[in-house]
């Protein structure tokens, strides 16, 4: 099952490309490659006893070919039983494919959909067309699967069942009790069952194994981290006296920072979320942590997923401990020469000890004297695999402090963040002004480009967020290159343009002069969502929301509201709006409660999609949708602790079963801290 994709026959590197593109690139990827649907077909002996529009399989015998001038169809009309008569038609070059699996005279089994053509019967490009009545029999259910270019419901098909044929009856590593109550079939032929009809008990019983396995793995990371020996951190205050804020801390951020406090001084390592909605103050509260982490003299170090965002926290985390005397270094990808140098030098023998950047801060490169606190900025980046990473570079495995903007739906932490101890800021610092959400439609753009004229002659600055950087063919999205076009003609060098297919140098260039003032118009795609503070932007212009996640206009609409002045969100859409995506954009104008936008969207969305549209770098469900994630995960919670606290863990003989399932669904880290991994 974990052999390679080529393995299988008719695998070659024609097909590689498209199966990558869907992630099939091992035989047991073929397995849990799921059908999004099943055409359902009836077997009828004749046309008389047919729908139009129904799915069919019925013996029809050919008995003309008629050709169409120029591109029109080749036609093969073909007889039934009583007489009947039904076009078998072909669109493109397909004449001499016809004419040869379906010879005049002779009967053959068709599937397909039957339509009509003025008074003609007809079925365009049939599904299959069998000699014998038993294979076409057997297509009367069919799977319909994800495609890639390149790639045919048939090819895929056909490997798939390869795939099936090599798998091999698995130990069972549920536990029995629920396994029979719950009726499940077992592993092997729920995956038959799941290939072969819509099948909900074979669906949720593979769903509840990818569930299993991601709960087992984060609560093996959570004991082997518990496992380990920190450095106990006890700060005396000194330092974190002397932070310059302009307000009070909340009460949320005050019980935070007590929470995260009361972590530093264990033995056992922290592993602490830290959610605060956009806005809460989460940056102050990370410099408390790692202020404390100084006091105890060690070092701290804040990782950031873009240049932007590192960029950006090393500013407000300089202007926040200015009066501390703290050095707070500045270390990415693009730093070169003697600053790197010098940088480096300053982390190894202590002389710098806070440290933000990207993944550049854990090169091999760079070591560090003391490293005793991590802090990881918009957790929802990394993945549990990139968090482990972090324990290889101090003397004692480090303390992580994880942090993420984007609220999570109750429902879904424990899927998500099941191994660490969460913190929440949900409340706002005193000063944040709400922002004024309206939704206009994008037959209005002549009126939002003269308002934004407008505000900027009072010397304000704004946004504007396109969904993709350029058009696609086929595709009726706004981009970004052409819309600063447009923009460009009116505003002239105003206008800067933003987009994660920039050169690292061009992009910091131009969020330098937005940020600066010397720019007045930032349009740019989703890469501002997090990392950019200028509190000068009070508008912001989000074109094409309802192609956007909640969460995510969420995210973007933060952007402004973060100085004193009123401030302003216009969320353009498109004229046809489904009734759920009018009621996402009419959540946006009723409330900025993040926490509470995540719950309701949770509702509105229902299966599956709030998951898909997570970043890059967490661990993805392959299999469970949304609603099972919801019905089946306490389950799978309370099965996975079962198996560490009463039956051995991975050691007895249900755990060995549990290894081949956490291998199964790339869980296998867990596993490997028990190695010492």
């Amino acid at each position: 099952m974990f052999v390679a994709a080529d393995s299988l026959k008719g695998v070659g590197p024609g097909l590689a490309r498209p199966l990558e593109r869907l992630g099939l690139t091992r035989v047991r990827d073929f397995l849990y490659h799921l059908p999004d649907r099943f055409v359902e077909r009836r077997a009828v002996p004749d046309l008389d006893q047919a729908s139009v529009g129904e799915n069919i399989v019925v013996a029809l015998t050919p008995v003309e070919y008629r050709s169409s001038a120029g591109r029109g169809p080749f036609r093969v009309l073909a007889s039934d039983g009583p007489g009947n008569i039904c076009a078998i038609t072909y669109f493109g070059r397909n004449a001499g494919w016809a004419k040869k699996s379906l010879p005049l005279g002779e009967t053959r089994w068709i599937a397909g959909r039957l339509d009509q053509f003025g008074q003609l019967l007809q079925i365009v490009h049939p599904d299959h067309v069998s000699e014998e009545s038993a294979a076409a029999l057997g297509q009367l259910v069919e799977p319909v699967y994800p495609l890639s270019e390149g790639l045919t419901q048939g090819r895929l098909i056909a490997l798939i069942q390869q795939a099936l044929a090599s798998a091999t009856d698995l130990p069972e590593w549920i536990e029995p009790g629920l396994f029979d109550k719950m009726k499940w079939p077992s592993w092997r032929d729920a995956l038959e069952l799941a290939h072969r009809a819509d099948h909900p008990q074979a669906r949720d019983r593979l769903a509840y194994d990818e569930l299993l396995a991601n709960s087992l793995a984060l609560m093996l990371v959570r004991n082997a981290n518990r496992a380990r020996r920190g450095t106990p951190l006890q700060g005396d205050g000194r330092l974190r006296a002397r932070i310059n804020l302009p307000f009070a801390l909340t009460g949320a951020q005050q019980r935070s920072i007590a929470e995260i406090a009361g972590d530093l001084v264990q033995d056992a390592p922290m592993l602490r979320l830290l959610q605060g909605d956009v806005g809460s103050g989460k940056t102050v509260v990370a410099l408390e942590a790692m202020l404390i982490a100084v006091e105890a003299g060690t070092q701290a170090a804040l990782l950031a997923p873009t240049e932007i965002l590192a960029r950006q926290h090393f500013d407000t985390l300089k202007r926040m401990a200015q009066g501390t005397g703290v050095e707070i270094a500045l270390l990415t990808g693009r730093d070169k020469g003697r600053a790197r140098e010098a940088t480096l030098m300053g982390l190894h023998n202590g002389s710098i000890p806070i440290v933000v950047g990207t993944h550049a801060i854990f090169q091999d490169a760079v070591q560090y004297r003391n490293l005793a606190l991590v802090v990881i900025d918009e957790q929802h980046r990394f993945g549990v695999g990139q968090r482990l990473m972090l324990a290889q570079k101090g003397k004692r495995t480090p303390h992580c402090l994880a942090m993420t903007a984007t609220p999570i739906p109750r429902t879904l932490t424990l899927a998500q963040y099941g191994e660490m101890d969460v913190s929440k800021l949900d409340e706002m610092p005193p000063g944040r002004q709400p922002i004024d959400t309206r939704v206009v439609a994008v037959e209005r753009m002549a009126d939002v480009i003269a308002g934004v004229e407008r505000h900027l002659a009072t010397g304000q600055q704004a946004y504007w967020v396109c969904p993709m950087v350029r058009e696609l063919e086929n595709e009726d999205l706004a981009a970004a290159e052409a819309r600063y076009a447009e923009l460009q003609l009116r505003f002239g060098d105003a206008v800067v343009l933003v987009h994660g297919q920039l050169r690292p140098e061009a992009k910091d260039a131009a969020m330098e002069r937005f940020a600066s003032g010397a720019a007045k118009l930032l349009v740019a795609t989703t890469v501002i969502e997090v990392g950019v503070d200028v509190p000068s932007a009070t508008l912001m212009v989000i074109e094409q929301a309802e192609r956007f996640g909640l969460a995510q206009l969420h995210q973007l609409r933060g952007r402004v509201g973060r100085g004193t002045a009123a401030s302003t969100c216009l969320l353009l859409r498109s004229g046809a709006l489904s009734e759920t995506a009018k009621r996402r954009l009419a959540l946006m104008r009723e409330t900025q409660d993040g926490f509470r936008i995540a719950e309701e969207d949770l509702e509105l969305r229902g299966g599956g999609e709030l998951l898909g549209t997570r970043q890059s770098g967490d661990t993805t469900f392959r299999v469970a949708s949304l609603d099972q994630i919801q019905r089946l995960l306490p389950l799978a919670h309370n099965d996975a602790r079962l198996l560490i606290d009463r039956d051995g863990g991975l050691t007895g003989a249900r755990g060995e079963a549990a290894r081949l399932l956490l291998y199964l669904f790339e869980r296998d880290w867990g596993v490997q801290l028990l190695r010492g991994g």
